[in-house]
């Protein structure tokens, strides 16, 4: 069972990013599945999640309205679209299956001028 993450990065205020989780070794399109990220210094915290079919999703406060979550489970991958990202966003993001308990390793994603 194994989660990878890619997509991250450096990029300014006000630009975006898309995040990619790619799943292996389990029934991928059975499983809701979340993004989480932490700050530096910061606990891990929940950003979105997504139902196995992908037809719901729920975000954290602070990035509703900027911040897609979508998979594809012909490809077991999910996604994190950020757009408008501020500094507050910098994190290391990580790709989580919540019911198996498996995590990603995290992606560096940076957000300065």
């Amino acid at each position: 069972v194994e989660l990878v993450e890619s997509g991250g990065g450096s990029v300014q205020p006000g630009g975006s990013l898309r995040l990619s989780c790619a799943a292996s070794g389990f029934p991928f399109g059975i499983y809701h599945m979340s993004w989480f990220r932490q700050a530096p210094g910061k606990e891990r915290m929940p950003v979105a999640s997504i139902t196995a079919t992908g037809v719901s999703a729920d975000y954290a406060d602070s990035v509703k309205g900027r911040f897609a979550i979508s998979r594809d489970n012909a490809k077991n991958t999910m996604y994190l679209l950020m757009n408008s990202l501020q500094s507050e966003d910098t994190a290391v993001y990580f790709c989580h299956a919540p019911t198996l308990g498996v995590w990603g390793q995290g992606t560096q994603v940076t957000v300065s001028s």
